[in-house]
């Protein structure tokens, strides 16, 4: 029973947070009435109740002592999965893309520095295994496992840091991150590019080297802004 109450709530928050990326919730403005609002989604006024507290905890949704909460603008928002599902939208594509992206760099070129000392031979064997199943994606044409071994490559790095606030920071972004590589990965040179690029990264992994491992990922996030400016933005 809980965990369907919770599926409601979830439910609850999805869908305002759809109309509000649709704009027919438009930020600055009150949200409409409790009563209409959760006949619009479907569930009881309680359900709604907690999943509009949900939101809050967000920043999406301000409370107006005295009147009907309103809708926070965009900038306004303090909740990851809230930005993430926004920045997914069409009208954000551009900026989103290259927001990730910078966020990719700080977090990624970090997570090689401290993992290049840290990692050990099973990390240098599976960086290794999943280079070579990118290699064999590519050959096949196969995108989704390509970006499926792109990923668990990142992973790997990410874990051999070995830092748990790290990981945790990143996790939220897996469905973003997915995204994104499944509609960059979809275009050859840039699966050509990647390619030399993480082969670049393992080796400057082998050599226990921070230095080398910071100015490989760096390389190949540069790589990846050109390409998603180029290929995929179109400029």
């Amino acid at each position: 029973m809980k965990s369907e109450r919770v599926t409601r709530t979830q439910s609850v928050v999805d869908g305002l947070l759809d109309e509000i990326i649709a704009g027919r919730v438009v930020a600055g403005e009150p949200l409409p009435a409790e009563a209409d609002l959760a006949a619009l989604l479907g569930v009881s006024r309680l359900t709604l109740r907690e999943g509009v507290r949900l939101l809050q905890a967000q920043g999406v949704i301000v409370p107006v002592p005295g009147s009907r909460h309103r809708v926070a603008p965009v900038d306004e928002w303090t909740g990851l999965e809230a930005v993430v599902r926004y920045s997914r939208s069409g009208g954000a594509r551009r900026r989103s893309s290259l927001e990730l992206l910078d966020m990719r760099v700080m977090f990624e070129t970090g997570a090689a520095e401290l993992a290049a000392p840290r990692c050990t031979d099973e990390h240098i064997a599976r960086l290794a295994e999943l280079l070579e199943q990118m290699r064999t994606a590519h050959a096949n044409g196969d995108v989704p496992g390509f970006v499926d071994a792109d990923l668990a490559f990142h992973d790997v790095i990410f874990a051999a840091a070995d830092n748990r606030i790290l990981v945790a920071s990143v996790r939220p972004l897996t469905t973003m991150l997915q995204a994104s590589r499944s509609e960059t990965s979809a275009v050859l040179e840039i699966r050509e590019h990647a390619l030399v690029e993480h082969a670049a990264v393992l080796e400057a992994m082998r050599s226990r080297s921070p230095e080398a491992a910071r100015e490989a990922m760096a390389g190949h996030m540069r790589q990846t802004r050109d390409d998603l400016l180029h290929y995929v933005l179109g400029e």
